[in-house]
């Protein structure tokens, strides 16, 4: 279950990073899925949950 939502987490990021969508729901929706993976995730997701966090507020300050 915790790698379905790692991988949700990184599809959110991805959509929004290639400009698939950027609007405020979209973005709140992939705060929500990386939060929400890091219950589970294993440490290495956990560092790559934390670069995309740090992706999505990269994007935030471009849009």
């Amino acid at each position: 279950m915790a790698n379905n939502l790692f991988q949700q987490a990184k599809d959110a990021v991805n959509r929004l990073a290639n400009g698939q969508s950027f609007d405020e729901n979209d973005k709140q929706a992939a705060k929500n899925a990386i939060q929400s993976a890091y219950t589970n995730a294993t440490p290495e997701e956990q560092q790559e949950l934390q670069q995309l966090e740090q992706q999505l507020q990269q994007q935030n300050e471009l849009k």
